[in-house]
């Protein structure tokens, strides 16, 4: 094909645009070079997969894992409490919200570890900063423009040519996948992002990527096109390999984990999937809203363990849930609560070290002004995860050490 102009680039720009082609590529997709070089994918992480299920708005961690045997919690609950005789129980002290029983089946099974009281020093309670210490996994007075696991993607993925070594199941990509080099991906459905790709001004496009060196601009977006198109292709291939006949929650929360497990299962070469739930800023009317929610979560969190069990992955995936913040101890006026400190962590994998209630519930007797003090640093769990699972050198990605947890 002839080689194109800088006006018709421009010209096929704006309508690949009307097309909605190149600004989602361009915000979900930045692979750079470094020092004039591109890399492989890494192998460091030995064909082990992370999952990271992300619960956008602060989940109320205290309605989730219930202190069933403690009366302050009721005291202060007196609205919003779950009925002891209706939690599920998981110890004499602690027990799940009735809502999630799928969830209880997999703890009865040995594949879920409970991590309580998880925070950080000097809590921040905004939505929006607390996320973005959680997705760059920084401390509360640093503000970082790279995501933990972007720059996992840096520093540990030499040559991670590929952008779909890390995916966000997600019309877009947050902090978390973003780092200086190198960013993940971001797609809500395989086939569609193919489609999309396949668009004729879009492969004229990215076809010309290699007439355009001389210009760091233009060759650079050209660059970018050509490799949407090729990891689209590679995607929707792996993606046709499996699919899942078990019942997923009928929500998009559930059509992601679906598509997740179909790529896991389908041996796509991705390292890290990310994926939200959204709708957990519960001021109002708490219990409906989280007892929907918490069900769907539950029963999404099954049927992606037991799709990849039945498949032979789960001893090889990680799945980790995480929330911004938790809530206030006190119930408020609304009959909801506010937004609070710290939270619980899932883990779930077919071979933990610590399945079960990993720590002891927090101490409702010794609050930090009304809200629970945190045990242990969340980037604890980041580094152990970076460590033991993924084989990386956490210091790089953090700075600095923190201590290892025993849950794998």
């Amino acid at each position: 094909m002839k080689s194109i102009d800088r006006r018709k680039f421009f010209k096929y720009s704006a309508l690949a645009s009307a097309s909605i082609f190149i600004p989602d590529f361009l915000k979900l997709l930045q692979a750079k070079e470094i020092n004039g070089n591109s890399f492989p994918l890494s192998e460091a992480a030995g064909g082990k997969k992370l999952v990271i299920i992300q619960l956008s708005g602060g989940n109320d961690g205290l309605n989730t894992v219930v202190p069933y045997n403690n009366d302050i919690y009721y005291e202060l609950r007196p609205g919003i409490s779950i009925e002891r005789s209706k939690v599920l129980r998981l110890s004499e002290n602690a027990g799940l919200n009735p809502e999630m029983n799928k969830l209880k089946e997999l703890f009865d099974k040995g594949n879920l570890s409970v991590i309580s009281n998880v925070g950080y020093p000097n809590p921040d309670r905004s939505h929006f900063r607390s996320m973005d210490i959680w997705q760059s996994g920084s401390g509360s007075d640093e503000y970082l423009e790279t995501g933990w696991i972007g720059r996992y993607l840096d520093s540990e993925c030499d040559g991670c040519s590929n952008p779909y070594n890390a995916i966000e199941v997600d019309p877009s990509l947050n902090l978390a996948l973003k780092g200086k080099y190198k960013n993940g991906i971001a797609l809500e459905d395989p086939k569609r992002f193919y489609m999309n790709t396949s668009e004729r001004y879009f492969l004229e496009l990215s076809s010309e990527s290699e007439n355009f060196h001389e210009d760091n601009n233009v060759g650079y977006l050209y660059k970018t096109l050509a490799e949407t198109t090729s990891s689209a292709d590679y995607i929707y291939e792996n993606s046709k390999i499996y699919k899942s006949k078990r019942d997923y929650p009928e929500t998009q929360f559930g059509k992601n984990l679906k598509t997740i497990a179909e790529m896991i299962i389908s041996d796509t070469d991705t390292t890290v999937y990310y994926v939200s739930l959204t709708g957990f800023d519960t001021h109002v009317n708490q219990k409906s809203r989280q007892d929907r929610l918490l069900r769907e979560l539950s029963e999404g969190m099954n049927s992606i363990t037991e799709d990849l069990r039945e498949n032979g992955k789960l001893d090889e995936t990680l799945i980790m849930t995480f929330s911004e913040f938790g809530r206030r101890v006190k119930q408020n006026a609304s009959g909801g609560t506010d937004h609070g400190t710290a939270n619980n962590i899932f883990i779930i994998n077919g071979n933990l070290k610590k399945p079960g209630l990993y720590n002891e519930l927090a101490d409702l007797k010794d609050l930090d002004s009304g809200d629970l003090k945190y045990e242990i640093d969340f980037r604890s769990v980041y580094s152990t995860i970076m460590r033991k699972w993924l084989n990386a050198d956490e210091t790089r990605i953090f700075g600095k050490s923190f201590e290892y947890l025993n849950f794998i």
